[in-house]
């Protein structure tokens, strides 16, 4: 492996250096497949227990009726996908699915709601939400749209861990997903999230019609914040009858797997996690996955909207690659 070490001096940036070059990771990204794997592989080892994932649970608690635009979403209301809009869920029942999540071995805990950013009339049942989650001791998360800095310093100081704000895309191929928020605006929410004490969480979905190049892009985006995010979700797109993207061309499995192995190397500290699209993936490109440094998943049937591998599979998956819960 001299050979590829030599290389990755040559294209890698030098130690300190404030920025990862676009063409630094796709030198990277172009690695003989092997070679790419090897290395994120190895960066994982020095961070992760290699055999360990963390159990993630996903809540809807708000679904439907979005007013934004985003060509992948069953929940806006700007497409016919037939999913009716609901109200705020109340906080016993959060609470309540969220004490099953945690007996059933998740130990990060996410609510989502379907809006463009929190109304003041949410505000206090969203912080209870919170608080009472904490308390059955699971790590919490929430995406809730747009933050501006008062909402995101209510929610660090109710002791929510994280925040998850994807930026979908890279900043060329964003308008071509959504036209009612702007790239950077995703990026000032997640400012604002980190300025308010909490962590992020933020990535992208892979296989909505955006080159290689792309994709790589928007890991450059994320390396290159202040602070990479702590948590980076990597989804698969699942086309949704109804919406702009429901006839796009499926990934290609070992350019998923590259993406995966590239936001390994690039964010060595951060927990990749395999998000939407598990469902259609087979247990080899899964195992290929977790090989090039995935170490998180969304754990339970659904997903949001979407279905999402049940548990029992999941056991038998992780029972199959030697692999525990983080």
């Amino acid at each position: 492996m001299l050979e590829m070490r030599d290389e990755l001096a040559v294209t890698a940036p030098l130690a300190g250096a404030p920025k990862w070059t676009s063409e630094a990771a796709w030198s990277l990204y172009r690695l003989p497949f092997n070679d790419l794997l090897f290395e994120a592989q190895s960066i994982h080892r020095r961070q992760f227990d290699p055999n360990r994932v963390q159990l993630s649970k996903l809540l809807n608690i708000k679904t439907g009726g979005c007013p934004e635009d985003c060509g992948y979403c069953s929940q806006s209301s700007h497409h016919s996908t037939g999913l009716a809009a609901s109200k705020l869920m109340d906080v016993e029942k959060v609470v309540a699915e969220a004490r099953k999540a945690r007996d059933g071995g998740a130990t990060r805990y996410c609510m989502g709601a379907a809006w463009r950013n929190p109304k003041p009339r949410d505000m206090d049942a969203i912080v209870e939400m919170v608080g009472a989650v904490k308390a059955l001791g699971l790590e919490t998360c929430m995406t809730l749209g747009m933050l501006d800095r008062d909402q995101s310093d209510r929610l660090g100081a109710a002791g929510l861990d994280y925040y998850n704000h994807n930026i979908d895309t890279s900043e060329r191929y964003y308008p071509q997903v959504t036209s009612t928020r702007t790239f950077a605006d995703r990026l000032d929410t997640l400012e604002n999230v980190r300025q308010s004490g909490m962590k992020v969480c933020c990535g992208g979905i892979l296989g909505m019609g955006e080159e290689e190049t792309d994709r790589v892009e928007m890991l450059v985006t994320l390396a290159n914040l202040a602070e990479p995010p702590e948590s980076v979700p990597i989804n698969m797109l699942i086309p949704i009858a109804g919406t702009p993207l429901a006839e796009a061309a499926p990934i290609a499995p070992i350019e998923f797997v590259r993406i995966v192995a590239l936001a390994r190397i690039m964010m060595p500290k951060s927990y990749v996690r395999l998000s939407a699209g598990r469902s259609a993936m087979t247990d080899e490109m899964q195992a290929l996955c977790f090989f090039a440094g995935a170490n998180s998943i969304f754990v339970g049937d659904t997903l949001l909207t979407a279905g999402n591998p049940e548990d029992e599979a999941d056991r038998k998956l992780f029972k199959r690659l030697g692999l525990q819960p983080i």
